[in-house]
């Protein structure tokens, strides 16, 4: 069954690639910034400032309008210890929460099973765009994946519900490991009128959607686009996952990593008006992340992986403000010239967990960490 009650909801961007966060997030009153960087530096007269000495890169406006209105909380120095440079490990390692291990479950996905103790919504969790991240990976839970919302669906050409289950059997059986098969015709006997279900009414989310926001036509902005459809169609979903990128820059930062924070700061924009059109600004978190931030020192035009990064968090019920400490530039304070990692990823992890989602955060996160103020108690 779909659960048509409001509650919270949890929206996770990832920025995929690395985003560079000293210039997502400059301190432009810091000569070390400009010594490291005379290739990509951003100068102080660019950035929109928070305060004397760090302002967002001036391709942020929408996200500056909500440092404004108090809508939105910068963490800063987010990593974990010991850091990894490759894109891989370190996304594993922020989807699962599990920086000493190979984690098993993602912390989404473990979160989901916990909002759905008794699975009783297969649409709970929902990921737009193709295959399904680790985050919201769990044994024994369902989460739709979502290319286009309008055409999503399991064999949707075909009308008739009984028709499509023989159909998604016989494909089980076509393609199908020969000693699997009977594994897959269970599962789709268990699972099938339940998928089919979710899938249909995934597709009337569009028409059951009303806005005046027109979004542009950028893969981030489609994505929140879909997301705002189904929050607003009242399906029971929780958990909402998109990712933009690359921002992986070792060259031609400047012009690429702008169009990049260009097209991510419209898109929340335009999904920050819609909620509040449809009154669910207040019952929804974002979280903006990354899985690593870039060197100190530029390349020439670009930057290489670091480590230390820049999370945001925003929404109607967020206490905007500045949390963790600012990573140091100087020289003997970097970690083998990166930036050192000040804030553990976890923290926000289990702040967003217990503060927002109302779930214990110590199973999900694997121990205990201190929380933020970002959201009251």
């Amino acid at each position: 069954m779909v659960s048509t009650n409001k509650e919270r909801s949890l929206v996770v961007i990832e920025l995929n690639g690395g985003n560079d966060a000293l210039n997502t997030l400059v301190p432009f009153n810091n000569g070390l910034y400009y010594d490291n960087r005379p290739g990509i530096g951003i100068s102080p007269e660019e950035v929109l400032p928070l305060d004397g000495e760090y302002g967002f890169n001036p391709n942020m406006a929408a996200v500056k309008g909500l440092w404004d209105r108090g809508e939105l909380a910068v963490i800063h120095g987010i990593g974990y210890p010991q850091p990894n440079r490759s894109h891989f490990r370190s996304r594993d390692i922020w989807y699962t929460a599990e920086p000493e291990s190979i984690g098993t479950q993602g912390w989404l996905g473990a979160a989901i099973r916990d909002l759905d103790g008794r699975g009783e919504n297969v649409l709970t969790g929902v990921n737009f765009g193709r295959g399904l991240p680790r985050a919201l990976v769990c044994k024994g839970v369902p989460v739709a994946s979502v290319g286009n919302l309008e055409t999503y669906g399991l064999l949707p050409d075909i009308a008739d519900e009984n028709v499509r289950l023989q159909a998604l059997d016989a494909l089980g059986r076509m393609y199908g490991p020969a000693g699997g098969r009977d594994i897959v015709a269970q599962a789709l006997s268990e699972n099938g009128s339940q998928a089919l279900l979710g899938a249909d009414i995934l597709r009337t989310a569009p028409e059951r959607y009303e806005s005046s926001i027109e979004y542009a036509d950028t893969p981030i902005a489609r994505s929140l686009k879909s997301a705002a459809q189904v929050m607003s169609a009242g399906l029971g979903t929780r958990i909402l996952y998109a990712q933009h990128g690359s921002f992986d820059t070792h060259s031609n930062e400047l012009q690429s990593h702008a169009k990049l924070w260009q097209d991510v700061s419209a898109a929340i924009g335009d999904f920050t008006a819609d909620l509040k059109e449809q009154q669910l600004w207040q019952d929804t978190l974002v979280l903006v992340w990354s899985e690593f931030g870039r060197r100190v020192h530029d390349n020439g035009t670009g930057c290489d992986h670091g480590s230390g990064g820049v999370a945001l968090v925003l929404g109607g019920a967020v206490q905007g403000g500045q949390f963790g400490q600012y990573p140091s530039l100087r020289e003997a304070d970097l970690s083998e010239g990166d930036l050192a990692y000040t804030t553990d990823f976890r923290s926000t992890y289990a702040t967003i967990l217990d503060r927002w989602l109302g779930l214990d955060p110590d199973p999900i996160v694997h121990g205990q960490f201190e929380q933020f103020d970002f959201i009251g108690r």
